[in-house]
């Protein structure tokens, strides 16, 4: 794993995988600023105000409060979900160009899934992110007076859902999809530590950027290391 992720950060100067770390960011930035902006002007409406002791709030205000919370949440619990369902468009990209470099007679068998099919992947691991997390948001708000629980949590849940997005990114270039879910099934004990390293770091500021990227170049060391 450790091994995984080094020969993952090294290559993260490669020409195409810096255009698909571009592309994305650019797609989950404005998604998140399109909600944002969305939210705030919903809150403000009409821009009335009222008298709560000698200040007079306004619904201007609630709408900046609004959005600034929605941005904290959002960064927390969707950005994993957003990201990784934005790079799943164009994960293949990014296997392809570390099979290039690595695994060279990997690539020249690989079947491209296209376009189409990774955005339905992508979308596909978006919602079942945000659906293991709307899942868990009861138990995040309980283990807040642990401190540190919600953060645990957090790691175990996207861990576990990334573990099956990010190996599917790379088993799709080389199974037919009657073989996807039984590769699935086999491999939890492989692909549990690559989701569980990439929930991690999605948790760290600024290189939680870089996390769906890593992910996906990790995943496609550990499954041709796997197959060897």
């Amino acid at each position: 794993m450790i091994a995984a992720l080094l020969l993952s950060i090294r290559q993260l100067g490669d020409r195409a995988i810096l255009r698909v770390l571009g592309l994305s960011l650019l797609v989950t930035l404005m998604l998140f600023a399109g909600v944002g902006y969305a939210l705030h002007a919903l809150i403000v409406g009409s821009d009335s105000c009222v008298a709560v002791a000698s200040y007079e709030l306004c619904t201007r205000d609630l709408g900046t409060v609004g959005t600034l919370l929605f941005l904290v949440v959002a960064v927390w619990l969707l950005f994993p979900a957003i990201a990784i369902g934005v790079i799943g468009a164009f994960s293949d990209e990014i296997v392809a160009a570390v099979e290039r470099r690595h695994y060279p007679a990997a690539a020249t068998a690989a079947r491209a899934p296209g376009w189409a099919r990774g955005a339905v992947m992508g979308l596909r691991s978006a919602l079942r992110l945000l659906g293991y997390n709307l899942l868990a948001a009861p138990f995040y708000i309980v283990l807040l007076v642990t401190g540190i629980g919600p953060l645990l949590l957090v790691v175990a849940v996207n861990g576990f859902a990334l573990s099956r997005d990010l190996w599917e990114m790379v088993a799709v270039r080389h199974l037919p999809p009657a073989a996807i879910k039984p590769e699935l099934g086999t491999t939890r004990g492989v692909r549990l530590p690559l989701g569980l390293v990439a929930a991690v770091l999605f948790v760290v500021p600024v290189v939680n950027l870089l996390a769906p990227v890593l992910g996906a170049a990790m995943a496609t060391h550990l499954y041709h290391r796997r197959r060897r």
